[in-house]
């Protein structure tokens, strides 16, 4: 008995610094974030929430609006820390940070990184080209430091934190986050060709994912993403 009263005294202070630490973060950035919303001329929270970034650039957007309706941008954030170079992760401890189509699945208040946002890599399309162990635990998170994750500083880590997590409460359903290895315009893949870790392997990869870029271009709208489950190549239609 008494043991479990220990564990359930630390459960119960696990919760409590959870929940003052998204507090704190709600108390600190909820009017920037619905001044923010205001701004941009949609409602808070949205209906829909898209995130996309972009690793050359080192650019995480958010986009957001009604369900059905083309997206606004929201805001621009800047990276302040990503391991690795452009290239998609294919294993346990390469320390890149993933190229896809992913969404922001697991919350984390109690991050070592002070708030993070879990990206749902590997997702099948990674099961079917990267040999195991893939790894995982690939986080957007604060704290300005890297090892396969995408970080922002703290003050911005709050903010997208409660972007992601209201617009979730609303959405009923995770997320989506598509990361690229730079914008994929014509300038773009023209770039990526001459990059010295450029292979046609890795050349055909950026090809495949510059339909889901072009159609959010051309849509404002996320594309609906499914892998092939003999290739695992990706397969885009325009979003609903």
């Amino acid at each position: 008995m008494t043991r479990w009263l220990f564990l359930w005294g630390l459960l119960a202070a696990f919760t409590v610094q959870a929940q003052d630490r998204v507090a704190e973060a709600r108390r600190a950035k909820e009017r920037v974030v619905a001044d923010t919303f205001a701004a941009a001329g949609v409602s808070w929270p949205p209906g829909e929430l898209y995130v996309r970034a972009f690793k050359q650039e080192r650019e995480l957007e958010v986009w957001a609006g009604e369900k059905g309706q083309p997206l606004r941008k929201v805001k621009t954030f800047p990276f302040c820390a990503a391991s690795g170079v452009v290239g998609p992760k294919r294993r346990l401890g390469d320390e890149q940070v993933p190229e896809g189509f992913y969404t922001l699945d697991r919350f984390n208040p109690l991050s070592q990184y002070h708030l993070s946002l879990r990206v749902s890599y590997p997702n099948d399309a990674d099961r079917k080209r990267g040999p195991p162990p893939l790894g995982g635990n690939i986080y957007i998170h604060g704290d300005c430091v890297s090892i396969g994750c995408i970080a922002l500083e703290d003050g911005p880590i709050e903010e997208l934190y409660l972007m992601v997590l209201d617009a979730r409460a609303r959405m009923k359903r995770d997320v989506p986050i598509h990361i690229f290895p730079s914008r994929l315009d014509a300038q773009g893949l023209a770039a990526l060709e001459k990059h010295p870790q450029a292979t046609p392997e890795l050349l055909a990869f950026w090809r495949a994912l510059e339909p889901g870029w072009r159609l959010f271009e051309e849509t404002r709208r996320p594309p609906r993403v499914s892998v092939d489950s003999k290739t695992g190549a990706y397969s885009v239609r325009p979003g609903r």
